[in-house]
């Protein structure tokens, strides 16, 4: 099975020129705690609530900071023509719930989380994945994933 048969397509991004403010109304809009950041259509960033919590709020940054400023820039991606089951290994590996996935152009597609593939795949490989990343010493953040 490949990635684009699980993925969630039509994500909503976020710019990089835009605010926090305006990142912490998608993720309450979307009910997810991550937003990719896009320039034309190409993945530049992740923006995670963590993010916006320690590296704005908590260096006592305001609402009006560009999302720029406290994005994680190195992103971890999958491609969407490549098999689950190894996509399934990586995100276990490196302790990720969910990848923002791209086209071989490298534009974003869609996102792969956990929840597509045990939705979506019946829980084929979430099992290993899922205690991998809830193994002890806790799950890494998106930018500590294993990237292209």
């Amino acid at each position: 099975m490949k990635v684009s048969e699980v993925m969630t397509r039509n994500v909503r991004v976020i710019n990089r020129e835009e605010t926090i403010r305006d990142a912490a109304r998608i993720m309450t809009e979307i009910d997810a705690g991550i937003v990719p950041v896009a320039s034309d259509g190409r993945l530049v960033g992740m923006l995670t609530d963590r993010d916006i919590a320690v590296r704005a709020v908590a260096a006592g940054k305001g609402p009006e900071t560009r999302v720029d400023e406290v994005m994680s820039a190195e992103v971890k991606y999958c491609f969407e023509d490549e098999d689950l089951d190894d996509v399934c290994g990586n995100l276990g590996d490196q302790q990720v719930r969910r990848l923002p996935v791209l086209d071989r152009d490298k534009r974003l597609v869609g996102i792969l989380s956990l929840g597509d593939i045990a939705v979506e795949a019946r829980g084929e490989g979430t099992g290993e994945a899922l205690a991998a990343i809830s193994r002890p010493g806790g799950a890494h953040s998106q930018s500590d994933a294993r990237h292209h």
